[in-house]
């Protein structure tokens, strides 16, 4: 068979020679000219039902195709990913700062870093010295004033450095010096007059020595802020070291009274125990010690009514020297003169009315 002569299969129809097909009219369809209506004609197709070399482009290397597994599992993520998207993950967060030591600071110190309460109590020790004080002035008032000066006087250098202490101010010596002065002086005057005139006395020495603690800041320096905070310091100190002699102006067995329940509440506020049943319980011994010491000295039950009162101001002065996280130093001074200061006016007071 010659290669010129269209070759003829079965089952397809005879197809018309090439020169036929240019010598026919325009007026023919496209479907006749071109192939069948399914575009599958002289340039769409050959014989075999395959596309021509004119209508698809050169397969691909199969060596750098995917996979048909690779697709089926690109197809089925894709679709899962969208509908569940991934949340973004956090940022890792950066690694805290190593806790500093503080095995080598103070108490007041480790408690103000830690940001715990203010209120640190003085505890035990600083209550035995108390306890100790209180004593020699319940004792002492047995025998003599002059002889109930001595511990008067350490109360009030104690209660005057505790409390420039207690308010941040050290050294301050020369507002301690007037206010222990001031002290002094009225201890003076009060041994030399009676003691009925205790009030004029220490009203009387309490404003002139008010005075010099006026001059003193006029030379302070500082801005007025400090200045004004040094003279309320000053004034206060003096105040509680003119208070303090009250132990001094008040009847003896009223002094002992009050001494024994100052004692007696401020060691049993040191017990561990919670706050309010600490408070009761030191406010109740308190008041058996008055009348215990009462029946002792012959101030008799009233005793308990004086010794309630001694031992709610031994608690205030506690309170006080307990604030704005103490050191070991306010401690072992406001807080062992502060409770036998500040009830030295309810012993004279009531020492007066009961007795």
């Amino acid at each position: 068979m010659s290669d010129n002569q269209p070759q003829q299969y079965p089952g397809y129809p005879p197809r018309e020679p090439y020169g036929s097909g240019y010598g026919s009219p325009y007026g023919e369809s496209y479907g006749e000219s071109y192939g069948n209506g399914n575009g599958n004609g002289q340039y769409g197709g050959d014989a075999y039902g395959h596309q021509d070399a004119y209508g698809t482009p050169p397969p691909a290397d199969p060596a750098y195709l995917p996979s048909q597994h690779h697709q089926a599992t690109l197809a089925s993520e894709e679709p899962e990913a969208r509908q569940h998207p991934q949340p973004a993950r956090p940022a890792a967060p950066a690694p805290a700062p190593a806790p500093a030591s503080t095995a080598h600071l103070a108490p007041n110190q480790r408690a103000r870093l830690e940001g715990r309460s203010p209120i640190i109590p003085p505890g035990m020790q600083p209550a035995a010295l108390t306890a100790v004080l209180a004593v020699l002035l319940g004792l002492s008032a047995q025998l003599a004033r002059p002889v109930l000066a001595v511990p008067v006087v350490l109360l009030q250098a104690v209660t005057a450095a505790g409390w420039f202490r207690l308010n941040g101010m050290w050294p301050a010596r020369q507002g301690i010096a007037l206010a222990f002065l001031a002290g002094l002086t009225t201890d003076v005057a009060l041994l030399a007059t009676d003691r009925a005139d205790a009030p004029v006395v220490a009203i009387g020495t309490l404003g002139v020595w008010c005075a010099f603690v006026l001059v003193l800041q006029l030379r302070n320096r500082s801005s007025a802020d400090e200045r004004m905070y040094a003279l309320t310091a000053g004034l206060t100190s003096t105040a509680l070291a003119v208070l303090a002699s009250g132990q001094l102006a008040a009847a003896p067995d009223a002094v002992t009274v009050g001494a024994a329940a100052v004692a007696v509440a401020t060691l049993a506020r040191a017990l561990r125990l919670p706050s309010f049943v600490s408070v009761a319980v030191a406010l109740v011994a308190a008041a058996g010690a008055g009348i215990g010491a009462g029946e002792l000295t012959g101030f008799g039950t009233p005793g308990a009514v004086l010794g309630l009162a001694a031992g709610g101001c031994a608690l205030i002065g506690l309170r006080v020297a307990s604030y704005d996280y103490p050191s070991r130093f306010v401690h072992m001074t406001a807080g062992v003169a502060l409770p036998l200061a500040l009830a030295a006016p309810a012993v004279y007071v009531l020492g007066r009315a009961l007795g």
